[in-house]
């Protein structure tokens, strides 16, 4: 059995319908603070409604299920509340991540996947980021999941924790066959936001900051499809079961597509124009991410197939239903 935290929601819905498809018996650990009820039934898994920092909730779950691997998305991530509000993120991203790992050691539970993110890295302008680059976050999100990885980190050397740890870039795009509503998607997210603008569902998209050094101006993400980070689970979890692998690898594609660029896309694919309007940088944003994904090319191995800027934004059109 497959504990999947944060399961109702975005990354972690796709997630499960990935493991079942491919034969795992899966459970669901989400509070509905982002996920909801409807994108979990829609995944076929049981729901436990509970929180990742809540002892008693914890090993209530693991002693109905036999838990042989945790999959760990549950978390508060983004990137300006983490500035407004840093106590929430640290209790939520830290203390529920040390609850998790401390029920594991109780159950003997020795498999994990930790979601972690870009953020923990030190700003780069002149290429892709690879995870052997300075940790060195600019905002208490991306300090919450360093502190998680090197709690993670520890456990692996205290008591025997095999872990990966994924530090995503920019997670974009659905499933549209799942039939997984587009509201699960975070609407602060960019490609959520264009598509939001273009359906009329906001008056217009808000560019935080077009004096970046880049080459337009605007922001530099390296934007990755959900089914593509899902995959890398997989792959991952297979090996970790067989105790073929750890370590911390990237998942991005070496590309990147700056805020105008995927205005652009979303265009090109939908025939509609998006209106924006500029506003002033947000604080905690960094100019450029861009990841170098060949550790996890070579070792896992992995490839981004559905990644292509178009790809994704074909794809999360037809969620919006735009074409």
């Amino acid at each position: 059995m497959i504990l999947v935290t944060g399961g109702a929601g975005y990354i972690g819905s796709h997630m499960v319908r990935v493991l079942i498809e491919n034969g795992f018996e899966t459970v669901i650990l989400d509070n509905l603070s982002h996920g909801t009820k409807e994108v979990a039934v829609q995944t076929g898994a049981p729901l436990v409604v509970g929180d990742i920092r809540d002892p008693r909730a914890l090993t209530s779950l693991f002693s109905h299920y036999p838990i042989e691997a945790v999959i760990h998305f549950a978390a508060a991530i983004e990137v300006g509340e983490s500035v407004q509000d840093p106590l929430k993120y640290w209790d939520n991203n830290l203390n529920g991540t040390l609850r998790i790992l401390e029920t594991m050691r109780s159950f003997g539970v020795r498999n994990l996947i930790l979601s972690s993110t870009a953020a923990v890295y030190s700003p780069k302008s002149d290429g892709p980021i690879t995870e052997e680059d300075r940790i060195d976050p600019q905002n208490p999100y991306g300090e919450t999941k360093a502190s998680a990885e090197r709690l993670v980190e520890a456990c692996r050397h205290a008591f025997g924790v095999s872990s990966v740890i994924f530090r995503y870039f920019n997670a974009a795009a659905l499933e549209p066959s799942y039939g997984l509503v587009s509201h699960a998607i975070p609407r602060s997210h960019l490609i959520p936001a264009v598509l939001d603008a273009i359906s009329g569902r906001i008056p217009a998209l808000r560019v935080f900051g077009n004096d970046y050094p880049t080459p337009d101006g605007t922001g530099v993400r390296d934007y990755i499809h959900v089914m593509d980070l899902a995959e890398a689970h997989l792959v991952a979890l297979k090996r970790l079961l067989k105790g073929e692998i750890s370590g911390t690898f990237n998942l991005g594609t070496g590309q990147g597509h700056s805020v105008l660029d995927v205005i652009r896309t979303a265009e090109k694919v939908t025939g509609k124009k998006v209106p924006y309007r500029i506003e002033a940088r947000r604080p905690g944003d960094v100019s450029m991410l861009v990841a170098s994904g060949t550790r996890a090319r070579q070792t896992l191995p992995w490839f981004p197939s559905r990644s292509s800027l178009e790809r994704i934004m074909e794809d999360s059109s037809r969620g919006w239903g735009l074409i």
